[in-house]
């Protein structure tokens, strides 16, 4: 997580748990020409809508434009974190773990750049994947370029 994140992260997290909300991620990064900060929320037995999207963009929008952390032009989005939520922080992969996960590599480890299987454990920056083969393979994350939650598509079809 980068300082401005950091900051950000710090700034606005009384405000979405004020809300009955939880802060799941914060990201600033450039596309294009344009920056964005996105701002993903979550609640306890509750899928985000629109409406929690634009009250929380609403508080938060305030409060930024008060403070003023970032000095650029940028565009602010809120929005839920998905059931295929990215994995980023040391957080999120204990939340992952024995869940369902993709991991992509920088490097082929193994040679192989993607894994897919359930987290065993998070410990110390590294994860204990077990893939079908029911081998263990361990991953430092900083080998890692993208990880995310793998969800079961067709277990949805079939409800």
């Amino acid at each position: 997580m980068t300082k401005t994140e950091q900051e950000v992260e710090k700034m606005i997290l009384p405000v979405i748990e004020n809300l009955g909300y939880k802060l799941y991620d914060v990201e600033f990064l450039k596309e294009s020409t344009s920056w964005f900060l996105r701002i993903y929320i979550e609640k306890e037995n509750h899928t985000i809508d629109l409406d929690d999207c634009e009250l929380v963009s609403n508080a938060v929008g305030e409060i930024l434009d008060k403070e003023d952390p970032i000095s650029q032009a940028y565009n602010l989005e809120v929005s839920s974190c998905g059931l295929e939520r990215q994995l980023r922080e040391d957080k999120h992969f204990e939340w992952a773990i024995g869940k369902e996960i993709q991991v992509n590599l920088y490097k082929a480890i193994g040679g192989k750049k993607q894994y897919e299987g359930t987290l065993q454990d998070y410990k110390n920056g590294i994860l204990q994947i077990c893939e079908d083969s029911k081998e263990k393979v361990e991953i430092n994350r900083k080998e890692i370029a993208s990880a995310k939650i793998l969800y079961n598509w067709e277990e949805l079809k079939n409800e």
